[in-house]
């Protein structure tokens, strides 16, 4: 809504594409984008993208793009960021504060920007408490509620049960939650969940999923304001990173029950 409040302000038209976490789907829609003379793009990449030569071409080239959430460190472009360090530090100390000392952090994949912020604040709150961490405590999930729900199903099966669990994201952390349920598991007596980007499904599952809330409203609206001025000045635009700020919607999925 952020981005398309800016850009039909300045009469530009907006297409909209998802790639449903699909590389193939998404370098085939921005193709048809740029086949079709677009003046700019807004990428949020997939969750498969790892090869990012075509991105790389048309930066190379002068093309208008910007990335937001999650983005490629590698490309030299405009990017608007989250402050997934500082929010996923907060999010794990919250864990920590609550009394839970056996955390283990859900990962995202290792070629976005966001999934190694996200683990580093993971690691540096438990520096901070001086908890020791081990290879124990750092699960591949990706991104998927399918993903968690197949963690959860090996960790059970492992009887190698964590006393909380801080997802890089909400669905893995909502699939996880739905078969410790299904097995007996207390939520949040057994075992506590965090996530991260506050989706529709956080306030709706029960228990409420405590996660972190991006702006992504705000989010739209510095990213549309970028494309804009790389469009409007090609010849004297430089790359910009822009770094924003969220919030911490505790909820009942992380309150220790005393």
């Amino acid at each position: 809504m952020g981005a398309q409040e800016i850009l039909f302000e300045k009469g530009y038209q907006v297409l909209i594409t998802q790639s449903n976490e699909s590389y193939e789907s998404e370098i085939k829609n921005v193709k048809t984008l740029v086949d079709n003379m677009v003046d700019g793009l807004i990428i949020s990449l997939s969750s498969e993208s790892k090869n990012t030569d075509y991105y790389q071409t048309l930066i190379d080239k002068g093309f208008p793009i910007v990335f937001f959430n999650r983005v490629n460190s590698k490309l030299k472009s405009s990017k608007i960021l989250f402050n997934d360090y500082k929010w996923a530090l907060f999010a794990t100390e919250h864990l920590i504060t609550q009394g839970y000392k056996n955390i283990v952090h859900l990962e995202g994949l290792e070629s976005l920007t966001l999934s190694k912020e996200r683990k580093r604040g993971f690691i540096d709150a438990h520096k901070k408490y001086k908890i020791e961490l081990t290879s124990n405590h750092f699960i591949k999930s990706g991104f998927t509620i399918e993903s968690g729900k197949a963690t959860a199903e090996l960790m059970i099966k492992n009887n190698q049960i964590p006393n909380a669990i801080f997802a890089s994201c909400d669905p893995p952390a909502i699939g996880a939650m739905m078969v410790f349920k299904e097995n007996g598991y207390k939520i949040p007596t057994d075992i506590a969940f965090v996530g991260f980007t506050e989706s529709k499904l956080a306030g709706l599952i029960n228990p409420p999923l405590t996660s972190v809330m991006q702006p992504t409203h705000d989010i739209g609206v510095e990213a549309a304001k970028m494309l804009l001025d790389q469009i409007e000045n090609p010849h004297a635009y430089l790359p910009q990173t822009i770094i924003l700020n969220g919030t911490l919607n505790i909820r009942e999925s992380s309150v220790k029950i005393i």
